[in-house]
């Protein structure tokens, strides 16, 4: 058994059966392997953002790690983007990443690069392998080092992969679940909640479960504390029957508005909230200055036990929560706009569906008009690089090929990682996607606005930076030129036949919503 046949038979043998790829010629032997090994799914995907961002949504609905197979320093370098959202959600990922033969890495050839020092920055832990006989040791400790939720970066040299490993493969290591919080912690919530002052709740991490979302809102009607979620969790269980909960607003002015009257702030899974970016005149930190903040759980640590926990702590297991009832709105007409098209996902979204939110400004209306829809997943962009969306509704469609995956996603971010259509056409995935098409970069108009610069007002060539039209960009035709079964909608009424139709079929397919951009005053 060769280095390569040793690394991926311990993947399988850890759990890790799908490797999402984009190879080159130092990972042939590894391309070679995968007809050698029984057990590991390829996928093969024609950038390494997508190759990253499909690693990113599987694991969020698998809720353990895939594989990625990337192409020396440049190749990870192109998928990073979407390495850093994952490490931002929290999201387990192992990347293979090949490298040069180990003594061929003196002669500089123009591929060679400081692997480890790209990986770095977007990893927690990052190791090269030194030779065949340590490969199958070295990817089970990946394995262990992934846990539940880190990035782990791999080097796998070409004479490592090549070389023969007489040891063979690692069987399935210990991988800890989520610590329990510390007994203190749990007090001092306990004492918070009790004291009388104004108090929230902010719940985040990597799955905020239907069960965690019913606990919190039962923790809030006996404690009169608020209940609040980050504004971009990993994935949050939503719809009918799930607990009612606020929704921390995304623009910090509106954020420092809603918290400005707390004077106590217990995180669950989340960090201490702060704006996106800064803004003249306008604080980073979201909660009031004074307000008492206590982390009860980190996203490591098992939330759900901390919430049962609180829960009888108070004394109140027999509290009901506050649900959300089944309400669908009723069909759009007219005018197609970012609500007409809110309003006919609202109301088609099947049972179960899993939601992939990249929609930017235009599918802002989507997740409010959803709150009372069939229960459903919902996947939030996490780390703010645009180009995920695509590709991890292939990952997600992947790891529950029996539930609807449905992707909104902004024009301009699409065009990040558009090869995505491909994977979704050749494997055949169940994906419906909805391309917001306005024609702007909407999001930096607004930004733009908000910063301040020259007085908030594009000239020419600044609005042409914002402006993604001349020419108007065809996804229906770029679709079908990637095998995925598109159409066109101009109208209310088109976009809801055309829903209905794709949420009906078994493949992927797209719909290009045409709607107008966000009007700025």
């Amino acid at each position: 058994m060769n280095g390569a046949e040793s690394l991926i038979a311990t993947l399988v043998n850890n759990g890790v059966n799908v490797c999402f790829t984009n190879p080159g010629t130092s990972e042939m032997h590894f391309v070679a392997a995968l007809d050698e090994v029984e057990g590991m799914r390829c996928v093969l995907c024609l950038f390494e953002g997508v190759v990253t961002g499909a690693a990113d949504g599987f694991a969020r609905i698998a809720e353990r790690p895939a594989a990625t197979l990337l192409h020396l320093g440049p190749g990870l370098g192109n998928g990073l983007a979407n390495v850093h959202n994952a490490k931002k959600g929290h999201i387990p990922m192992i990347n293979v990443v090949g490298d040069h033969a180990t003594y061929h890495l003196q002669y500089n050839a123009p591929l060679t690069s400081d692997i480890e020092g790209i990986a770095g920055p977007v990893s927690h832990w990052v190791y090269t392998s030194r030779e065949p006989s340590a490969i199958a040791r070295d990817a089970a400790e990946a394995v262990r080092q992934a846990g539940i939720g880190c990035v782990a970066t791999l080097v796998l040299p070409a004479d490592v992969s090549w070389g023969d490993n007489p040891g063979g493969a690692v069987d399935a290591v210990a991988v800890p679940g989520p610590a329990p919080v510390p007994a203190e912690r749990l007090q001092r919530a306990v004492a918070l909640l009790q004291n009388g002052k104004r108090t929230g709740i902010l719940l985040g991490g990597r799955h905020l479960s239907g069960a965690q979302t019913l606990l919190l809102s039962r923790v809030g009607k006996v404690s009169g504390a608020r209940v609040i979620t980050e504004t971009f969790p990993a994935r949050v269980r939503r719809g009918a029957g799930t607990g009612v909960l606020e929704r921390l607003p995304y623009l910090a002015e509106l954020a420092i508005d809603s918290l400005k009257d707390l004077e106590q702030l217990i995180l669950l899974g989340a960090d201490s909230p702060v704006s996106f970016f800064a803004y003249p005149g306008v604080a980073s930190v979201i909660a009031p200055a004074g307000c008492d903040e206590l982390l009860l759980a980190g996203p490591e640590e098992d939330i759900e036990l901390a919430l049962t926990l609180l829960l009888a702590e108070l004394e109140a297991t027999d509290m009901a929560p506050d649900v959300h009832p089944l309400q669908l709105p009723a069909l759009p007409s007219g005018a197609l706009d970012a609500n007409a098209a809110a309003q006919a996902l609202a109301h088609c979204l099947p049972e179960d569906a899993i939601v992939i939110d990249e929609g930017i400004t235009a599918g802002l209306a989507c997740f409010p008009f959803t709150a009372n829809s069939r229960p459903h997943d919902w996947l939030n962009q996490t780390g703010g690089a645009i180009g995920w969306g695509l590709p991890a509704a292939v990952g997600a469609a992947l790891a529950a090929p029996e539930r609807k995956v449905i992707c909104l996603e902004g024009d301009g971010s699409a065009m990040y990682t558009i090869q995505a259509l491909w994977t979704m056409a050749r494997e055949q995935l169940d994906i419906t996607v909805v391309i917001f098409n306005n024609r702007k970069y909407s999001i930096l108009e607004l930004e733009f606005l908000r910063t301040g610069a020259r007085g908030g007002k594009p000239g020419p060539k600044a609005a042409s930076s914002l402006d993604i039209g001349s020419p108007d960009m065809d996804f229906a035709a770029m679709a079908r030129g990637m095998g995925v079964a598109s159409s066109c909608a101009t109208t209310a009424e088109e976009f809801n036949a055309q829903l209905a139709a794709a949420l009906a079929s078994g493949g992927p397919s797209l719909i290009d919503a045409r709607v107008p951009p966000l009007q700025l005053s």
